[in-house]
C-alpha cells in the first residue's frame, strides 16, 4: 500500500469522519468561543479578577477531568457494547457512570469546601504586590463557592452526553451545548457588568451564569434522551433499578480505574505545571490564563478528532473489524496532524491580535503574545500525542494509557518544569518553550505504541 492510501481516505471515508467530529467540533469550538468571550469580559474588570478565576478553573479542571476520567474508561465499554448491537449492555455502563461521578461530586465538593483558600494561594507569588496578591485571592474565593454549585449538573451533562456519543448521536450534545454557551454569554453580559438593571456582580455574575447554563445543558440532553427512547434504548428502564453485573463491574472497574487515575493525575499534573509558571509572579498567570483561553478556540479539531477516533475505532474494534480499525485510525490520526499544521501556522498569523482585547497591562500582553506562538507551533505534537492516546484507549488498553500520559507527564514534565522555574532564572517564555518541546519524546513513544497494535483487541 502507498503512502498517499496508507494516510489518506476517499471522500467517503471523510465524509464519514466529519459527520462524527464537526457536531464536537461546532460545540467544542462554540463553548470555547464564549468562553473567550466570557475570559475577556472579566479582563474588562481588571488583571486581578481574571487572574482569580483562572486560577480556580484551573483546579475546577481536575474535577472536570476526574468525571471525563471516570465516564471515560465505562465508555470504552459502552462503545463496544453499541458496535455489537447490546442496549441492556449499554445501559450497565450508563448506571456504573452515575454512582462513580456521584462518588466524584461528593469528594470534590468536600476538598474544595475544605481546602479552596490554601489551594488558590499555592499560585499566588510576587514580591511587591501584595495587595494585588489578595485582590486575586478574594475574587478566587468568591468565584469558587458559587461555582460548587454547578459540579453536580455538569456531571449529569456528561453522563448523558457521553453515552449518546457512544451510541452516534453527536447532534443533540452539540445542541445543548450550543444552546449553553449563548445562555452563559447572555448572562454574562448582564450579570458582570450590570445591565437591564440587575446587579453588577463581576466575578460572581460570571460564576452564577455559568451554573445556569450548565443546568440547561443537562436538562436538553435529558429531555431529549428520555423523550426519544427508540433511537436510544437504553434509557428504557435505566431508573427502574440500579443493578450492574458484578462481572461486569469488575471489569469495567479494572479497565476504568486506571484511565480515571490517568485523567486524576494529568489534570493535577497540568495545575502543577501551572504553579510552576505562577512562580515568574502574576503577569505569568494572568498571560497564561489569556493563551491557553485562545489556543483551547484553536484546540477543537484534534479534541475533536479524539472524541472521533474513540467513537469510530471503537466501534470497530467492537464488531470485530480489526484490520479496518488499524487502517481507519492512521488516517484518522493523520487528519488530525495535518489539520493541526495549517491551525497552529493560522494561530501564529493571528497571535498578536487577541491580547489587546483585554484591560491589562501592555507587559501582559506581550507575554500572552509569545506564549500563544509557542502553542501553536507545538500544536501539531499536541495532536499526534492527543490521537494516540485515544486511539490506545479505544481498545481497553488503560494501563498503557496510564504510563503513556500521566508517567510521562509526572516523571518528565514536572520535574523539568520546577527545576527551571525554581532553580533557575529563565524567562516565562523560554521555560514555557522547554516544557512544550517535551512532548517530542512523548510522540516517539506514542507512534511506537500504535504501530506495534498493542490497542487492537475486542473485550465485550
Amino acid at each position: 500500500m502507498s503512502i498517499r492510501k496508507k494516510l489518506f481516505g476517499d471522500k467517503a471515508f471523510y465524509k464519514m469522519v466529519l459527520g462524527v467530529a464537526v457536531p464536537i467540533m461546532v460545540q467544542n469550538g462554540i463553548t470555547n468561543f464564549v468562553g473567550l468571550l466570557d475570559n475577556i469580559m472579566v479582563g474588562r474588570i481588571g488583571t486581578e479578577q481574571m487572574s482569580g478565576i483562572a486560577i480556580v478553573n484551573q483546579l475546577l479542571l481536575v474535577f472536570n477531568l476526574a468525571i471525563f476520567g471516570a465516564i471515560s474508561g465505562v465508555g470504552i465499554f459502552g462503545a463496544q457494547f453499541y458496535g455489537c448491537g447490546d442496549h441492556k449492555g449499554v445501559r450497565h455502563t450508563f448506571r456504573f457512570k452515575i454512582y462513580a461521578c456521584l462518588l466524584i461530586v461528593l469528594v470534590g465538593i468536600l476538598i474544595f469546601l475544605a481546602g479552596g483558600d490554601r489551594l488558590i494561594l499555592l499560585y499566588l507569588h510576587g514580591e511587591g504586590n501584595d495587595g494585588a496578591l489578595e485582590a486575586t485571592l478574594g475574587y478566587g474565593k468568591t468565584y469558587l463557592l458559587v461555582m460548587l454549585f454547578g459540579l453536580l449538573p455538569f456531571s449529569v451533562e456528561q453522563i448523558y452526553t457521553s453515552t449518546l456519543r457512544e451510541c452516534g448521536e453527536t447532534k443533540v450534545p452539540m445542541a445543548a451545548g450550543v444552546a449553553a454557551v449563548f445562555v452563559n454569554l447572555f448572562l454574562n453580559y448582564l450579570l458582570i457588568f450590570g445591565h437591564l438593571g440587575l446587579p453588577r456582580m463581576g466575578v460572581a455574575g460570571a460564576a452564577v451564569a455559568t451554573v445556569i447554563s450548565r443546568y440547561v445543558q443537562a436538562g436538553i440532553v435529558m429531555i431529549w434522551t428520555h423523550r426519544h427512547t427508540g433511537r436510544m434504548p437504553f434509557i428504557i428502564g435505566a431508573y427502574r433499578d440500579f443493578r450492574i453485573p458484578p462481572q461486569l463491574a469488575g471489569n469495567i472497574f479494572k479497565k476504568g480505574l486506571p484511565l480515571m487515575a490517568n485523567e486524576i493525575l494529568w489534570a493535577i499534573g497540568m495545575a502543577s505545571l501551572t504553579q510552576c509558571y505562577s512562580m515568574r509572579g502574576l503577569d505569568a498567570v494572568a498571560a497564561l490564563n489569556i493563551s491557553t483561553t485562545i489556543t483551547n478556540l484553536f484546540s477543537v479539531i484534534y479534541i475533536a478528532m479524539g472524541s472521533a477516533i474513540a467513537i469510530i475505532v471503537g466501534q470497530l474494534l467492537g464488531a470485530g473489524k480489526m484490520d479496518e480499525a488499524k487502517e481507519t485510525d492512521v488516517k484518522l490520526i493523520a487528519f488530525s496532524v495535518f489539520s493541526c499544521v495549517g491551525i497552529g501556522g493560522l494561530l501564529i498569523l493571528v497571535a498578536p491580535l487577541f491580547p489587546r482585547m483585554y484591560n491589562t497591562t501592555d507587559a501582559v500582553k506581550t507575554l500572552a503574545q509569545s506564549l500563544l506562538r509557542v502553542a501553536a507551533g507545538c500544536m501539531p505534537l499536541a495532536a499526534f500525542i492527543h490521537a494516540s492516546y485515544f486511539t490506545l484507549r479505544s481498545g481497553g488498553r488503560t494501563i498503557v494509557t496510564f504510563l503513556f500520559d500521566s508517567l510521562f507527564l509526572w516523571c518528565v514534565s514536572i520535574p523539568v518544569a520546577y527545576v527551571l522555574s525554581r532553580f533557575t532564572k529563565l524567562p516565562m517564555v523560554p521555560l514555557y518553550l522547554c516544557c512544550q518541546l517535551l512532548d517530542g519524546i512523548k510522540c516517539m513513544i506514542g507512534f511506537v505504541l500504535v504501530k506495534k497494535g498493542v490497542w487492537i483487541q475486542k473485550f465485550v
